[in-house]
C-alpha cells in the first residue's frame, strides 16, 4: 500500500485538500463508533459528489487500499471501524434531497442526509418516510441502508429494505451503477435487496430512491404499566393474535425506566416492572374501537394501568423517553453493549427470563428496551470498558444471550447487523456452507477484499 502522505495528497487532488483529514486528532475521531471497538484509519476523505466517490474508489482499487463508508457512526456492532486502516469515506457533504416526487410518492436523497431531517422535510408535504430508528436524530440514510435499520414503526411498516426502491452504487473499481427505480417490480435479480443490509461490504451507496406514504390522519398513543415483564410480553402476543397490528409495541423494564427518568422525565412509573408503549395510526374511523379493544386485552393480561396520551405534547414526551433510552443508561455505567437478537413473539417471556439469569450469572446490570411487536430484543449490558475483566464477562454474557435467541427459533440481529461484534455468533444461525456462499458473493463484488473488510462474514474455517 502507498505511504500515508502520498495517499493524502492523491485524495486531496480529487476532493480538495480542505476535504481530507489526516491529523492524529482527526483520525482518532473516526477510530470508533457506538460499539466498544476501535481502529485507526490512515486518512478520512469527505467527497461532495458521486464522481468524486468514483475517483476515490478507483484509487483504492488500483492501490489495494482498504476503504469504508461512514455516516454519523451510530453503528452498534463495529461496522464502521477501519480494522485494517486505509480510507474512511465520510458522507457528511453529500446530504441533500435531490428530488421530492410527490406524484410518484418517492424522494431521492444522498446518503449523508440525517434521517430525521429527511422525515421533517417530507412531513411538510403531508408524507412520511416510515423507518424510524431510535438514532434518527443523528443517523444517516446511508447507514440505515447498510444495516437495514428498523425502529419502533417496523412492526406495521417494515424495516428499511421495505422502503428502498432504487440505489446508485459505486463498485470496487469505481464503476457507477443504478438498481431499481421509481417503478415497482422490475424484472431480474433483486440487486437492490442485496445491497440493503450488506453492512457496507459490497459497494458505496451514493443515492437512494425512497418510498413515501401519506401521513396518518389520526394517532393514539397509550402507556400500559405492568407489575411483571412477562405480563407485558404476553400482552404483545395477545394483541397480534387478535388481528390488530399497531404502529408500534415498545417495551422497557424498570432498570431502563429509572435511567430515563433521571435524564428525560418522561413520566414512567418507577415502581413498575415494565411499561408497554402502544401506538395506533391511520384513519380516525374505528380507531377508538380498536383502542378500547387493546385496553381490554391489556386488562386480561394483568395490566396495572393504561394511560392514553391526551395531546401531542404528552405523546412526544413518552417517545422522547423511549428514543433516549440508550443514551440514558450512560449514567448507570460508562459503557454498554446492545444485543439485538430477535425471537418469535411468543418466546419473549422465556428469553427475557434467560437474559435476567445471564445478567445474574455474570454479575452485570442488564436493562431491557426493545421492539416487542416483532420480538427484537435490545438487552443493554452495562459495564466499564476500562475494566478488562468486566469487559470479558460482557462478551461471554452477550454470546449467551444471542445463543438463547437462536435456540428459541430466533436470530442474532434484528437491525444492528453482525459487524465485528457478532462474527463468532454467526455459527448459531449459519453453517459453513451458508457462510461460504456469502463469501462467494463478497468475492464477486469485491475480489480484492478492500471494501469494509473484516465485517459481517467470518473467515473460513480451515
Amino acid at each position: 500500500m502507498m505511504d500515508a502522505q502520498t495517499l493524502v495528497d492523491r485524495l486531496g487532488e480529487i476532493v480538495g485538500p480542505q476535504n481530507v483529514l489526516s491529523s492524529q486528532m482527526d483520525l482518532m475521531l473516526y477510530s470508533y463508533d457506538a460499539s466498544p471497538e476501535k481502529g485507526m484509519p490512515d486518512v478520512v476523505v469527505l467527497p461532495g459528489s458521486t464522481e468524486e466517490v468514483s475517483k476515490i474508489m478507483v484509487l483504492a482499487h488500483k492501490e489495494k487500499v482498504p476503504i469504508l463508508g461512514r455516516g454519523s457512526g451510530t453503528n452498534l456492532t463495529g461496522g464502521t471501524i477501519p480494522v485494517q486502516g486505509g480510507i474512511v469515506v465520510h458522507f457528511s457533504r453529500m446530504n441533500r434531497i435531490l428530488d421530492l416526487d410527490i406524484p410518484n410518492r418517492t424522494v431521492t436523497v444522498e446518503p449523508g442526509i440525517i434521517t430525521l431531517d429527511l422525515q421533517t422535510e417530507v412531513l411538510k408535504k403531508g408524507f412520511v418516510y416510515q423507518p424510524d430508528p431510535a438514532s434518527q436524530k443523528v443517523s444517516t440514510i446511508g447507514g440505515n441502508i447498510a444495516e437495514n435499520s428498523g425502529g419502533p414503526h417496523c412492526l406495521k411498516y417494515g424495516v428499511t429494505s421495505n422502503h428502498i426502491q432504487g440505489l446508485e452504487l459505486v463498485l470496487d473499481d469505481g464503476t457507477v451503477v443504478e438498481t431499481g427505480g421509481k417503478a415497482w417490480d422490475e424484472p431480474g435479480f433483486d440487486i437492490t435487496g442485496l445491497f440493503v443490509g450488506c453492512e457496507g461490504t459490497l459497494a458505496m451507496v451514493t443515492k437512494a430512491i425512497l418510498k413515501l406514504e401519506r401521513a396518518p390522519e389520526a394517532v393514539k398513543t397509550m402507556l400500559a404499566v405492568y407489575e411483571t415483564i412477562e405480563d407485558g410480553a404476553n400482552t404483545v402476543s395477545a394483541i397480534i393474535a387478535e388481528g390488530i397490528i399497531p404502529a408500534t409495541l415498545e417495551m422497557m423494564d424498570n432498570r431502563v425506566m429509572r435511567a430515563v427518568e433521571e435524564t428525560i422525565h418522561a413520566g414512567y412509573p418507577l415502581d413498575a416492572a415494565a411499561v408497554l408503549i402502544i401506538e395506533l395510526d391511520g384513519m380516525p374511523q374505528g380507531m377508538e374501537e380498536c383502542a378500547l379493544k387493546i385496553m381490554d386485552i391489556c386488562k386480561e393480561n394483568n395490566v396495572r394501568e393504561v394511560k392514553l396520551a391526551k395531546d401531542e405534547a404528552e405523546r412526544a414526551t413518552l417517545w422522547a423517553g423511549r428514543k433516549g433510552a440508550f443514551g440514558a443508561v450512560g449514567q448507570v455505567r460508562p459503557s454498554y453493549q446492545c444485543c439485538d437478537g430477535t425471537v418469535p413473539r411468543t418466546k419473549l417471556p422465556e428469553v427475557l427470563n434467560k437474559v435476567i439469569r445471564i445478567g445474574e450469572k455474570y454479575n452485570l446490570p442488564i436493562g431491557n428496551v426493545f421492539h416487542a411487536g416483532d420480538g427484537n430484543l435490545h438487552p443493554l449490558i452495562m459495564f466499564d470498558e476500562r475494566d478488562p475483566e468486566e469487559k470479558a464477562r460482557v462478551q461471554k454474557a452477550a454470546t449467551e444471550i444471542l445463543k438463547a435467541c437462536a435456540d428459541a427459533g430466533g436470530t442474532i440481529s434484528g437491525e444492528h447487523g453482525v459487524g465485528l461484534e457478532k462474527l463468532r455468533e454467526t455459527s448459531f444461525i449459519f453453517c459453513e456452507t451458508d457462510l461460504a456462499f456469502e463469501r462467494t458473493l463478497k468475492q464477486a463484488f469485491d475480489p480484492n477484499n478492500i471494501i469494509n473488510p473484516g465485517k459481517m462474514i467470518p473467515e473460513a474455517v480451515c
